[in-house]
């Protein structure tokens, strides 16, 4: 009787993709803590020193979704965009 051959998967292996991620990397110097914003106030203010790109040394207002901290390291998906002052009524 024939050996038979282990049956291969019909099927070709899926790769497993990493997402990339671009953007530029942002450092924390100042966290506005007295002005919150968000429905449970979890957006914080922050301005923060560009690391990297064309706009490197700018510093800039941005919004910060969660806990953060001043020397933290984030990735901003784009430099243009600043936010405004959040202005408590």
């Amino acid at each position: 009787m024939p050996e038979q051959q282990p049956q291969q998967n019909p099927q070709p292996q899926q790769q497993q993709q990493k997402a990339v991620f671009e953007g530029y990397m942002a450092e924390i110097m100042d966290v506005v803590r007295s002005v919150k914003t968000g429905i449970s106030g979890e957006i914080y203010s922050v301005s923060c020193k560009i690391l990297e790109g064309n706009d490197r040394g700018r510093i800039i207002r941005r919004n910060v979704l969660g806990p953060i901290k001043i020397g933290d390291v984030i990735r901003l998906p784009d430099t243009s965009r600043e936010a405004r002052e959040i202005k408590v009524k």
